[in-house]
């Protein structure tokens, strides 16, 4: 239970209230932000928090015992809180989230009602909303690897260490929309090379996160393709700006041997065998006869 103090208790029972709600997020680089959805900035608990920031609550979801709650913010990008820029460049990701209930009159009386983690954030109208995400949703999380026969690391990275030079293409981009990208190649990209660049990512000249891809074709106009995303973005490309187009990894052993030339950098256990191969009966005539599972 929650213990309050007296003063705060008795400002709880005033027929008018003076509450308002605060929230102060810390990155994981240690920069701390405050916000508030009063109409003047408070100060309390060492932060400063901001009335213009356009933070109000959204809905709230609580959970018994070890379930995670979640809490929904809508707010507004600026150049003095949260850039759309930081945002898609992951400066948020991971911030935690203090959340508390506030005596605009005297700051001084105030409780910390929850602490949370920054979840997915998603653009809308003139700002965004983001989800809190409750302390008990850590555990949910996967930590460390697991053993299975897919690679775990990203095509390119220091785990991976395959060159993308000679898998990477320039585009540039016709149009975009939240679903697709047309974009004309600089440099031709064979009708049996889609199939690399398929599963692959776009990677933005200002540093953005990359944008994922499911699929692509041929575009309406000649040497044009049409890249589908899979989620959109939160900010589309310029049309006429120059993108690279990144080739992709199903993250199979046998795309990592024959494709890229990386088997000896593998990240999965492909000999990992499945469950009809660790259920099945040994047979010295059969499929079951000790040799080695290799796909």
């Amino acid at each position: 239970m929650r213990a309050l103090s007296s003063e705060f208790q008795a400002r709880l029972k005033q027929p008018a209230t003076t509450l308002a709600s605060a929230w102060r997020l810390t990155r994981r680089d240690g920069a701390v932000f405050g916000f508030t959805d009063h109409d003047e900035d408070l100060r309390f608990a060492g932060t400063l928090f901001r009335a213009r920031s356009g933070w109000t609550a959204g809905e709230s979801e609580a959970a018994r015992g070890l379930g995670a709650g979640t809490e929904a913010v809508d707010g507004g990008f600026s150049d003095e809180a949260i850039r759309e820029t930081d945002v898609e460049r992951g400066l948020f990701d991971g911030s935690s989230v203090e959340s508390f209930r506030v005596d605009w009159r005297e700051p001084s009386h105030h409780v910390l009602m929850e602490v949370a983690d920054l979840g997915e954030v998603t653009r809308g109208p003139g700002g965004f909303r983001a989800e809190l995400r409750g302390l008990a949703a850590r555990l949910e999380r996967q930590r460390g690897r697991t053993y299975r026969r897919r690679c775990d690391a990203v095509l390119g990275d220091r785990r991976c260490g395959v060159d993308l030079a000679p898998w990477t293409r320039s585009v540039v981009v016709v149009s975009a929309s939240d679903a697709v990208i047309v974009v004309r190649p600089v440099q031709a990209i064979a009708r049996g090379e889609q199939g690399l660049f398929a599963e692959g990512r776009l990677v933005l000249a200002d540093g953005s996160a990359p944008l994922p891809l499911r699929g692509m074709a041929d575009g309406e106009e000649v040497g044009t393709l049409r890249l589908f995303l899979h989620r959109g973005p939160v900010r589309l490309p310029e049309a006429g700006g120059q993108v690279a187009l990144v080739a992709g990894c199903d993250r199979s052993f046998t795309t990592c041997r024959d494709r890229f030339g990386n088997g000896v950098n593998f990240r999965g256990f492909p000999h990992l065998p499945g469950a009809d191969s660790a259920l099945g009966i040994a047979k010295s005539d059969g499929r079951h006869d000790g040799s080695p599972v290799v796909p």
